[in-house]
């Protein structure tokens, strides 16, 4: 009897592998993450793919889980929370990097009151080939609330993805929306 599961492709395994090596991991880690990543095939059978970062918060993971649904609507198209990634993950970064390598997209909601992924943030910005590959959509919010809602550190990622495009902003959940209708 075959497996019907298609098998993960060979350039991820060696991008998994080199990335795992150069961690002190054991190996039952080293095969539950691999594992994990062999869970992702719709990645892989996919045009796009669209790894999707914000606040779990009640709120904004409602707003998360409508750019993931309108992005998930496009035929040639897959996308996910970190959450979606089943696992024991000790280390968070090591999740998000190896995720990241994966994706054709990485899509940030961005919301003041948390924003929630200011570690993926930095990630971002200071890995070129994850920043290529980044784009986030920044609430905005009404005149006469705080000029700088996101602090500076935020402000100088925005700042650089806006420089590149990549940065779309909304106020309402319908502004949201036609942002996710934006990303390529």
């Amino acid at each position: 009897m075959t497996d019907s599961k298609p098998a993960v492709p060979e350039s991820v395994l060696t991008s998994a592998y080199e990335r795992l090596d150069r961690e002190d991991i054991s190996l039952a880690d080293n095969e539950a993450i691999l594992h994990s990543l062999s869970e992702l095939t719709p990645i892989y059978e996919s045009d796009r793919s669209y790894f999707v970062l914000g606040s779990y918060d009640r709120e904004p993971i409602r707003r998360l889980n409508l750019v993931v649904d309108r992005l998930n609507r496009r035929s040639d198209a897959y996308a996910f929370r970190m959450v979606d990634v089943r696992g024991e993950w000790e280390n968070g970064i090591q999740k998000f990097c190896l995720i990241a390598d994966l994706v054709t997209h990485v899509v940030g909601v961005a919301e003041k009151e948390p924003s929630d992924f200011l570690v993926e943030q930095g990630l971002l910005a200071g890995t070129s080939e994850f920043f290529e590959k980044s784009h986030v959509l920044k609430r905005e919010y009404p005149d006469g609330e705080d000029d700088h809602p996101f602090g500076w550190m935020q402000d100088g990622v925005f700042d650089l993805l806006e420089s590149e495009g990549r940065l779309h902003r909304w106020e309402t959940e319908a502004d949201l929306v036609a942002a996710a209708e934006e990303l390529p």
